[in-house]
């Protein structure tokens, strides 16, 4: 009779049992790829703030305004060719990054300031900077300070789930000041309590104080101070795991700074696809297919232009010269202009 060993006899229940763990438990089916989820459902979900003048706001009808929902229509543009495919969620500082996360939105578009641990932690990636910030102080007029040093002792409105809080306690501990803080849950409630006295200074990112001033039933009864605290880079986030989606939005952005680049505007984009310079021909698919690679058409970047215009433009409609803010572009003009707005070639 022939021995069998102790060893083979385990070699086969090992074999057995990995079998049965592989018949219980079959491979997970790929999630389908965001991009032809989006095409099959025929619109675009973006989530926004709960109203930002210049940056995501509706008006009394519910049109959607600003740099932010400029974004999500350029994507609109880019997919459907139609800017209006877009349906937006108002989304608190709170409650923003879990809605991606769960999926309710494809795409975050609400001044959202990248930094490490969102970047890392939250299973999320962010795809660019939209608009280059920094954190600073609204106050009345009537307390006759002119700079944040002169702030020790005073109480802050601040708004829960930002970045504020944080860059509010280092920046008075680095210069020996007490303070009082009192946190909100949303921008409104924050605002309404700084203009009701519950608090001496309001504080957030420049861009949202300015917008916030216009809210404010004597908008010049206030002043936002020259002093910036810290590094706010706003821009749009996605969902980690899906590459193609990840590049779609960054190259989204990219496209409208390039476009701003070359000069090329929402009048004479049809003028300018028609060009024999090189950098020209590529942008607008004439030459390649690298519209193709992202997964769009030739014309994508014709499409986004046509609906939203360049960077520049949408920046000055809505935050800049041409609007109610009047911001100055600062460091969000053209790194060739002065700024440091940058975007990676289309080649």
């Amino acid at each position: 009779m022939k021995r069998v060993s102790f060893g083979f006899i385990l070699g086969l229940v090992a074999t057995a049992t990995f079998s049965a763990a592989n018949a219980q438990s079959p491979e997970k089916p790929k999630e389908k790829p965001l991009l032809q989820t989006i095409k099959e459902r025929g619109t675009l979900s973006c989530g926004v703030s709960q109203g930002l003048p210049g940056f995501s706001a509706p008006d009394d009808k519910g049109n959607w305004t600003g740099l932010d929902v400029d974004i999500c229509r350029a994507l609109a543009a880019a997919i459907f060719n139609d800017p209006t495919k877009v349906k937006f969620v108002p989304l608190s500082a709170k409650d923003r990054f879990t809605a991606l996360q769960s999926g309710e939105i494809d795409v975050l578009s609400r001044n959202s300031t990248w930094t490490l641990s969102r970047d890392t932690s939250l299973g999320l990636n962010y795809t660019g900077v939209t608009y280059y910030d920094g954190q600073g102080f609204l106050v009345r007029k009537a307390l006759k300070v002119n700079s944040a040093l002169e702030l020790n002792s005073a109480s802050i409105c601040v708004q829960t789930g930002t970045t504020n809080e944080q860059n509010i306690a280092d920046y008075f501990k680095a210069n020996n000041m007490k303070y009082e803080m009192i946190a909100f849950g949303t921008a409104d409630e924050t605002v309404k309590a700084y203009e009701s006295g519950r608090c001496d200074v309001f504080t957030s990112d420049v861009s949202q104080l300015y917008a916030e001033r216009l809210k404010l039933a004597a908008p010049n009864d206030h002043v936002v101070l020259p002093d910036i605290i810290s590094k706010e880079p706003l821009g749009p986030v996605v969902r980690q795991g899906d590459d193609q989606w990840f590049d779609i939005v960054k190259w989204t952005l990219f496209a409208m700074i390039n476009a701003e680049e070359l000069a090329v505007t929402q009048k004479n984009v049809d003028e300018m696809a028609k060009s024999s310079k090189p950098e020209l021909k590529r942008m607008f698919g004439t030459d390649g297919s690298l519209g193709e690679q992202l997964g769009l058409t030739k014309d994508w970047v014709a499409r986004i232009i046509k609906a939203v215009g360049n960077y520049g433009e949408s920046f000055d409609r809505n935050v800049g010269a041409g609007s109610k803010l009047g911001i100055a572009r600062g460091l969000n003009k053209l790194w060739n202009q002065g700024g440091i707005q940058y975007a990676p070639p289309i080649r």
